[in-house]
């Protein structure tokens, strides 16, 4: 699972930053690790292709991680995973806002850390796999190898889970996706706070989508959601 993984992980406390270090490599993951935000920002710049997934800690001195997601985000859509001492739940929906897939609260066992790693590589492996896939709707097309909504303005490269939830709904439209199937797919479980996420994500992709008025993901009241095209 592990074989060829880079993983950037941002996080300030030293000693932290070196036990997920050993503990990942001891894992078969290769770890770039970076001891602030500053330090995070360079190695996206200087190569941004040579990751697969970042763990950024929220709370570092000069660039933060949420400051860092942002550049993150601005030129790849890799899985990303904030940790953060904040349990407040605004705090993880403005994160899930930039762009992150997952959000881990300390303190937490590097093997629950090490599984949702896991999930994540291999959700992003699965529509990978999937080379030949594509869905046309309005004047979208969503190309699922690529996770990018292409219409006359351009391409929008989507996240990981912006892009699973898009693939759940195109494979299905016209017909409801259960919220409940959704969350229990994607996330595991229905928890609030993983229903709060479902939200923010939907909301995103409702704004990629506004540019056509033929196409609407439709809450269907204690269902779950439709992607229905009307001409």
């Amino acid at each position: 699972m592990a074989e060829n993984i880079h993983v950037l992980l941002a996080e300030d406390d030293p000693s932290l930053g070196t036990l997920l270090t050993e503990y990942l490599e001891l894992k078969g993951y290769e770890v770039t690790l970076c001891a602030d935000g500053d330090v995070a920002a360079q190695r996206i710049q200087e190569g941004v292709e040579l990751f697969d997934i970042a763990i950024l800690d929220v709370m570092m001195p000069r660039l933060d991680g949420f400051a860092v997601a942002e550049k993150l985000r601005a030129c790849s859509d890799m899985p990303m995973i904030f940790l953060t001492a904040r349990s407040d739940k605004d705090d993880k929906i403005n994160g899930f806002k930039i762009g992150a897939d997952d959000y881990v609260t300390k303190p937490f066992s590097m093997e629950e850390l090490l599984c949702r790693i896991q999930a994540l590589m291999r959700r992003a492996s699965q529509v990978v796999q999937q080379v030949e896939n594509s869905f046309a709707f309005g004047h979208f097309e969503f190309i699922v190898a690529e996770q990018s909504l292409h219409s006359p303005s351009g391409p929008k490269s989507l996240s990981t889970r912006e892009s699973e939830i898009m693939h759940m709904l195109c494979a299905n439209k016209g017909k409801v996706v259960p919220r409940t199937g959704i969350l229990q797919t994607l996330w595991g479980d229905d928890s609030y706070f993983n229903s709060r996420s479902l939200d923010v994500f939907m909301s995103r992709l409702r704004k990629h989508l506004k540019s056509d008025d033929t196409v609407k993901i439709v809450s269907v009241h204690g269902k779950g959601y439709r992607l229905v095209e009307t001409n």
